[in-house]
């Protein structure tokens, strides 16, 4: 009995010495665990500036922050640091806002400007209307001065002056958005040939001070002499007039030819959102409020306000004559590469209705020697700048009488 219980009490003796021992791996194992996770920590924070060190590093080197920080600020909003170092970039607005009309000279720019000064006032956009008619070549430095003015216009900007089409990309200057309008080349040549000799009925004696050198031999020259004798003004290259203006600077682009022509077409297609022609203005304006809506919405309303319609009536070129149709026959032939243009333009905007979803009636064609009789010359015109003026939209093609 005795042996039994010293037996038992060896044996519960081991049995807590066991217990003491485990108890203590287990405080000394979690004594450790605190220290791995600090270890881990210290990682983590070396890491970190590691990374700091070596942005800044990267920063420093290439002038300015990594591209991702600066895009984080901008999406983030305003800050301190673009505050002291410059203005973010300019916002990126959800339409074209940058508009150029480099509008063609008789082709109802005037008409074109008064709606856009209205629209201006409606919908909060810029609008630069040149005050120079009479220069529309111009220097390589006169073109980067220009396309640096232009482009620092507060956006949503329209420019619009009668200018040469300026290739912006060339000087390595975003591109705006081209749009423009243009006429019968006849019908325009007509329009500035009495214009500039008699004026309109705004005041009959305004051409005397628009042309004051003008001799009088020159002034009431007839027309059909003009053409038949071949005059300076009436052949070219002042009847190569349309072209140049979508051709572009080159001095190649003055000069008749397949090759200005070409150009012209290849500008339209790539830089021009819109080419309308004067013979469908309403139809233009559909368009332009369709494309650019933030510039042209409600312009059709406003041209057919009986108060916008009252301007109309306002000029009207006085002593006009009708060329014969041998005058007319020669100076198409003189005209060919103008009506070429004419014809595409016609079409790629015929094109852009159907594509639209436009459905108007569409005049005739302008371009055969067939429809060349008679010069109906009598209506009022359009608005014009004072060096411009184009015969009422709806006799715009009244010279062609077709069989």
């Amino acid at each position: 009995m005795k042996n039994f219980n010293s037996s038992a009490l060896h044996s519960h003796s081991q049995s807590t010495n066991h217990i003491r021992e485990r108890n203590s791996r287990k405080y000394s194992l979690l004594s450790v665990l605190p220290l791995r996770f600090s270890l881990r920590g210290y990682g983590v924070c070396m890491a970190t500036l590691f990374l700091f060190c070596f942005g800044s590093l990267f920063y420093q080197l290439n002038g300015g922050p990594p591209k991702i920080l600066l895009d984080i600020r901008q999406y983030l909003g305003g800050s301190t640091y673009l505050d002291d170092h410059g203005q973010p970039a300019p916002r990126v607005l959800p339409f074209p806002s940058q508009v150029i009309y480099n509008r063609v000279g008789k082709c109802g720019s005037r008409t074109v400007v008064i709606l856009l000064r209205l629209l201006a006032e409606k919908h909060q956009f810029n609008l630069v209307s040149s005050d120079i008619h009479n220069k529309t070549r111009l220097t390589k430095h006169e073109q980067v001065d220009l396309m640096k003015n232009i482009s620092s216009i507060p956006q949503p900007f329209l420019y619009t002056r009668h200018v040469h089409f300026l290739n912006f990309t060339r000087f390595k200057i975003e591109q705006p958005v081209y749009i423009n309008i243009i006429r019968d080349p006849i019908n325009r040549f007509l329009s500035n040939y009495f214009f500039r000799r008699f004026g309109d009925w705004r005041g009959e004696q305004n051409h005397l001070i628009r042309t004051p050198g003008m001799k009088d031999d020159e002034r009431y020259l007839d027309i059909n002499v003009c053409i038949l004798e071949n005059y300076p003004e009436c052949s070219n290259p002042r009847v190569f007039y349309i072209i140049p203006y979508f051709c572009g600077q080159h001095p190649q682009c003055r000069e008749p030819g397949v090759w200005a022509l070409e150009r012209a077409k290849q500008n339209v297609l790539e830089n021009y959102l819109l080419v309308g022609i004067l013979e469908e203005l309403e139809d233009v304006l559909l368009l332009l409020e369709r494309l650019l809506p933030h510039y042209f919405t409600g312009v059709l309303n406003i041209y057919k306000s009986p108060d916008y319609r009252k301007m109309g009536n306002m000029t009207g070129t006085v002593r006009k004559q009708t060329p014969t149709l041998e005058a007319l026959q020669v100076l198409y032939h003189r005209m060919r590469y103008e009506y070429e243009f004419y014809n595409f333009v016609r079409d790629q905007f015929h094109l852009t209705k159907k594509k639209i979803g436009l459905k108007s009636v569409s005049k005739p064609p302008a371009y055969s020697n067939d429809f060349l009789r008679q010069l109906a010359l009598r209506t009022p015109e359009p608005l014009d700048e004072d060096e411009e003026l184009e015969t009422d939209l709806e006799d715009a093609n009244s010279w062609l009488v077709h069989p």
